[in-house]
């Protein structure tokens, strides 16, 4: 029983460390809660900041949900591995730090993905950055790989523990995503530059 706190503590503070938020603060002097959408994610740090600051933030979200994925993974077991996934994950969205607030959990869930099932986490990347460069709406990107990841996960035959993680985390960023739905809905969705700042 020890071991299951521990992984769900340990995974959760790593998780909730607030890279996008840092990652603007160092490299742009802001909060970034203060610019853009406001959401301390990846894609407002890209928004507000740009490529390289962008690619930081994300890198660094992506890693918090990576580490906790693969050393439980190593250490024990894929069941444990999926645990540690999900509470990196809330970590992300809800973080102390920042006051039970966070990211929409885009680049954590990433992390978690390609420790658990690094094909899965290639296809989805592919598919991720495709639609961002065809369409350059980042949400649509998001919305749509979160929508096919449990579809993937079931017909690749993974842990039907993954399949249940992944179901649940598509909904979940799905559901993140709600204003941006909205605005997709209403045509209004503001699309990214993709150009160097």
């Amino acid at each position: 029983m020890l071991k299951y706190f521990l992984i769900i503590g340990l995974s959760y503070l790593i998780g909730s460390i607030p890279f996008s938020y840092i990652t603007a603060k160092v490299m742009g002097n802001i909060d970034i809660r203060n610019y853009g959408s406001g959401n301390t994610g990846a894609t407002n740090v890209f928004r507000t900041l740009g490529l390289k600051a962008g690619f930081t933030a994300f890198f660094l979200d992506f890693l918090k949900g990576f580490v906790p994925a693969i050393i439980a993974k190593k250490l024990f077991d894929i069941d444990l591995a999926v645990l540690a996934s999900v509470f990196a994950v809330v970590g992300h969205c809800y973080s102390f730090w920042l006051g039970f607030k966070g990211g929409k959990g885009v680049a954590t869930t990433g992390g978690t993905i390609f420790a658990l099932y690094p094909v899965i986490g290639l296809i989805l990347l592919v598919l991720q950055f495709t639609l961002i460069f065809t369409t350059r709406i980042m949400s649509l990107a998001s919305i749509s790989t979160a929508f096919l990841f449990p579809i993937i996960s079931y017909f690749m035959d993974t842990n039907s523990l993954f399949v249940i993680y992944a179901t649940g985390l598509g909904i979940f960023v799905i559901y993140k995503h709600k204003s941006n739905i909205q605005r997709l809905l209403n045509g209004t969705e503001s699309k990214m530059s993709l150009k160097k700042k």
